[in-house]
């Protein structure tokens, strides 16, 4: 199970903001959409950062409320892990673990294509034990 079929299957949708938008706003954002984390992309769709709930409040905790004024660039994680749709769902759970992350942008042609979380990695990779054990039970039956 590659990236690619994960995306296929979920969609490519991906909420965005820009570098220059406030922290409280981004965090406004990730609450209407109702997700864990945001890509943050420059004019040209280029991934320069992600900014997550986990990274709202580490920045809350070191600065105080103050932080919310802030641009979102000063906050968000800049070195960012991306993957391709070439990637399997074991290189997935294995960046995600070694990274201690939960979303991961896909990249496409150096932009933005998707957002794998690590909800959507369980899921495939449940949905593929499930496959097995049932192809398992087919050739034992047969």
């Amino acid at each position: 199970m590659t990236v690619k079929a994960i995306l296929d299957q979920k969609g490519r949708d991906v909420f965005t903001v820009g570098p220059d938008i406030t922290v409280a706003e981004a965090g406004k954002q990730l609450s209407v959409h109702k997700i864990g984390a945001i890509v943050v992309v420059d004019s040209a769709d280029k991934i320069c950062g992600i900014l997550s709930e986990r990274d709202i409040v580490r920045a809350l905790a070191e600065n105080g409320p103050a932080v919310l004024d802030n641009k979102v660039s000063s906050v968000m994680t800049s070195k960012v892990k991306v993957c391709d749709e070439t990637f399997s769902v074991n290189r997935l759970m294995e960046m995600m673990t070694e990274g201690r992350f939960r979303h991961l942008p896909v990249e496409v042609e150096g932009k933005i294509g998707g957002i794998i979380s690590i909800g959507d990695v369980v899921r495939m990779r449940i949905e593929q034990v499930e496959r097995e054990a049932e192809e398992i039970k087919a050739y034992i039956a047969s």
